[in-house]
């Protein structure tokens, strides 16, 4: 009895240590590097970003390989350039373009424009891949696109800059995940595994860029920088943090319901944008919060609905084939590097 007793309360505790751990990851990794662009000046989103993927690569490397975490999952090298190597790509562009986001509009901003992901999911496979989605589905997205749009007109610190590469960093993010869903059929891929192929592909794509583009900006930067060692140590750890962050997703995912876990997702962001407003002090207005909270209530009832779409029983085979119940997207495995 005594037994079952504390198998109960880990049942409980374990969810919600796995939400807290991913909050703290995520929070950080998003403070963390926008007190790089803003307090340490280092204005190079291009090399931020490769040295996550770096850290990413090198940690997923001993996730599977040294400390065995998960097996490797195997893949052909030439489904890994037929197949990893666009996702990668267009992963890469999401990553840049959150990090450039960043750069120029507060974390709360860009946060709520990153809510807006779900609708240009559905917009982009209604479009593109012409598939039908349930009248639920598009009502579900009217607060969502009312949010953001509220948002973004009541924003003190606008920038279009900034906005467009949050708006753009959506279509990116939609774009990777409907790519996951078809290049990787078949393949059961975990987080961990998934980081493992794409990080170095995404290293690889970003090296030149990032040299080319920024080497010169860095150098003067170690020349003109009075806190070396400690700013070095700053940037570094966020590429750690980005690599916790995915192993972060990978726990969570594994401990909570999909309910949970969107609902969750949406507490995360507006964790974030308290603590970013507690740490920056950045100017927010009443009508600002307000479409904040819209969004985030938006992406609240489109994980309720496309849950009860997915649950509802006595769909006619005929009708699943000519209609998608629900986004191709696994947001569980929309790991952030």
């Amino acid at each position: 009895m005594e037994e079952n007793h504390r198998l109960i309360q880990w049942g409980v505790i374990r969810p919600l240590l796995a939400i807290v751990q991913w909050w703290t990851f995520n929070v950080t990794v998003i403070i963390t590097n926008k007190w790089i662009f803003q307090k340490l000046d280092f204005k190079f989103p291009l090399s931020v970003s490769c040295l996550h993927f770096i850290c990413s690569s090198i940690g997923s490397y001993l996730a599977i390989k040294v400390f065995k975490v998960k097996p490797l999952i195997e893949i052909e090298p030439e489904d890994r350039w037929r197949r990893i190597f666009p996702m990668s790509f267009v992963f890469c562009i999401n990553i840049v373009l959150g990090n450039m986001s960043l750069r120029y509009i507060p974390v709360s901003f860009m946060q709520t424009i990153k809510s807006f992901t779900p609708a240009t999911t559905v917009v982009l496979q209604w479009l593109v891949w012409k598939k039908y989605f349930d009248w639920r589905i598009w009502c579900s997205l009217v607060p969502i696109i009312g949010g953001v749009l509220l948002t973004s007109v009541t924003e003190l610190s606008f920038n279009m800059f900034g906005f467009s590469a949050a708006l753009f960093g959506c279509l990116a993010t939609s774009t990777k995940t409907i790519l996951a869903e078809s290049l990787l059929h078949g393949f059961k891929f975990d987080s961990i595994n998934t980081v493992f192929y794409m990080a170095p592909f995404a290293t690889m794509i970003l090296a030149v860029p990032a040299l080319v583009l920024e080497g010169t900006g860095v150098l003067q930067w170690f020349q003109v920088h009075q806190t070396i060692f400690t700013s070095v140590l700053i940037i570094l750890s966020s590429g750690v943090l980005a690599f916790c962050l995915n192993f972060s997703i990978f726990y969570v995912i594994h401990s909570t319901t999909a309910v949970t876990f969107n609902v969750a997702g949406n507490l995360k962001v507006a964790v974030a944008v308290m603590v970013s407003w507690a740490v920056f002090r950045n100017p927010i207005s009443a009508m600002n919060a307000l479409g904040c909270g819209i969004t985030l209530c938006g992406c609240t009832f489109y994980g309720y609905v496309r849950q009860r779409l997915l649950q509802q029983p006595g769909t006619p085979r005929s009708a699943v084939s000519r209609m998608e119940m629900l986004p191709l997207v696994n947001d569980k495995l929309d790991g952030k590097v």
